[in-house]
């Protein structure tokens, strides 16, 4: 590393504490995928039997993964693009490929915050009546009855979406340490507060046993399914915000002796510990729902935004203090939505600050508003559903899975670099990696990526995704991914300035 590059280093912001790094770690990790994903997955795949597997993914892929993006920030101390460049020219493109995925990434999921900002107000009065999925993509989204380009905005959407974004921008324009630490050590105490509510309520609902019990009976047959095995890797990687940058540029602003190993095994599995909450908050949930209705759990089990929007909405309208526990409900997921949110916007930005030298609120403001602005002209739409939706699924499947994938084949095979790697987190951490670190980032995690890879293709080309006309995902979904490899390559090609980040330089090293 040159005198020049460690200098510009040295000016780099830092985290004013290991406990801020971790908070800002947990926020990004602890996302609507937890609450509205693992619990439908661990259902769907042997339910209390999931969880082994589970483990397994946690230890072989996801703390692995996370330790080795840990190592490379706080190593280069730079944005995955530059991190990339210092270890292989051309090994760039990765990096500039995982910013255009967060930029497409942080574009959607803005708008999923913004709803559930606008339903912590519905909660109050129970507006969504007696069928919340027509007010959903009726009253609400004013969703067309047929995928396409968009043709009349939705002021319920646009004006929350707009505040989601001021918040964000006005976070992230006060740095690492006075913006995003900070806003963390408030936001996440107050999500587990609001959820430990939420939990203990619903486990005292009547049906929560028959919920919890649908969750946790396990089908161990169900561990001779190489598909269970694949859902557990794939809810790991996906929940961790591991693959896509956010992990390399959040220890780039680590201090030289931060302990890299004891941290991703904290945020790991405190990451994992929130899934499992969540899990009995929604099964207790479904089972009072499942109750009340005279139906089975398994016929009201949903996930995503069904689960969110639609399935919640009717149990909050059916229980006693239903309101109040709708309002904590969705407030709980518009925070974890929005620390998750924070972090995504942040890779973007210090990666320009990285490749221009601009100072971090010019950069904010900028190219924070652009994403802003795709966001607030896109998605508070009548197409903003199916878009939100077709995007999502395939730059979730063909971007952050890809690119990690080629990520682990480049620094495991190409260039051979996971031992200097491995070396260099031995440094400072209090456990020491083995042999065993190495297979799993070099054998086993690239070849369950791999198998994902293919299985997903298989599913695509079996029927369209959705159901959706094939004309509207080869842009709004295949065009997403592709487009997001094609702007990698291209802002990798234009000529290379290092430039030293401007700013508030904070130089306490993070004990």
């Amino acid at each position: 590393m040159s005198q020049q590059t460690r200098d510009q280093g040295e000016q780099r912001e830092q985290w004013g504490s290991r406990a801020g790094f971790l908070m800002a770690a947990i926020g990004s990790a602890v996302g609507l995928g937890n609450i509205w994903r693992f619990p439908a997955e661990a259902y769907k795949n042997g339910g209390g039997a999931f969880l082994l597997p589970y483990l397994v993914a946690l230890l072989t892929a996801g703390l692995p993964l996370l330790i080795l993006e840990y190592t490379v920030g706080r190593k280069f101390r730079k944005s995955p693009p530059a991190a990339f460049r210092q270890i292989s020219r051309p090994a760039e493109v990765i990096g500039w490929w995982q910013v255009a995925i967060c930029f497409v990434i942080a574009a959607y999921y803005a708008v999923i915050v913004a709803w559930a900002v606008r339903y912590a107000g519905f909660s109050f009065g129970k507006d969504w009546g007696k069928d919340p999925e027509k007010f959903f993509a009726g009253d609400f989204l004013h969703a067309g009855s047929e995928p396409g380009l968009p043709s009349s905005f939705v002021g319920n959407v646009f004006w929350p979406l707009l505040g989601v974004w001021i918040i964000v921008l006005a976070i992230l324009a006060l740095g690492v340490r006075r913006g995003i630490e900070r806003a963390n050590k408030i936001f996440i105490p107050a999500l587990v507060f609001f959820f430990v509510i939420l939990v203990l309520r619903a486990v005292t609902l009547d049906g929560a046993a028959e919920g919890l019990d649908a969750l946790f009976s396990p089908d161990w047959s169900a561990l001779t399914d190489g598909s269970v095995w694949v859902a557990a890797y794939g809810q790991i990687f996906f929940s961790l915000s591991i693959g896509f940058g956010i992990m390399v540029t959040y220890a780039s602003y680590l201090g030289r002796r931060a302990d890299l190993t004891g941290s991703a095994l904290v945020a790991g599995f405190a990451n994992s510990s929130f899934e499992i909450l969540a899990g009995i908050g929604v099964f207790a949930t479904l089972g009072f729902m499942a109750q009340a209705n005279g139906a089975a759990v398994g016929d009201v089990v949903s996930e995503g935004v069904g689960l969110a929007f639609i399935a919640f909405p009717a149990v909050i309208s059916q229980m006693p203090m239903g309101a109040a526990f709708g309002v904590i409900f969705f407030l709980s997921l518009a925070i974890a939505g929005l620390t998750s949110l924070v972090s995504i916007v942040q890779v973007v930005i210090s990666a320009v600050q990285d490749r221009t030298g601009m100072r971090r609120v010019p950069a904010v403001w900028i190219v924070g508003g652009l994403v802003a602005v795709v966001s607030l002209a896109l998605f508070p739409t009548d197409a903003g559903l199916s878009l939100l939706d077709a995007a999502d699924h395939f730059i979730n499947q063909y971007g952050i899975a890809l690119a990690a994938l080629v990520f682990l084949v480049v620094m495991a095979w190409v260039l051979r670099r996971l031992q200097p790697f491995q070396a260099h987190a031995d440094e400072t951490s209090a456990v020491r990696l083995g042999a065993w670190w190495r297979v799993c980032l070099g054998v086993i995690t690239p070849v369950v990526l791999g198998w994902m890879m293919v299985d997903s293709l298989r599913k695509e080309f079996d029927e369209n995704y959705g159901g959706y006309p094939t004309s509207f995902l080869a842009w709004a979904g295949w065009g997403v991914a592709v487009a997001a490899v094609l702007v990698g390559v291209l802002i990798s090609l234009i000529p290379w300035r290092d430039a030293p980040v401007e700013g508030d330089a904070e130089r306490e090293e993070v004990r």
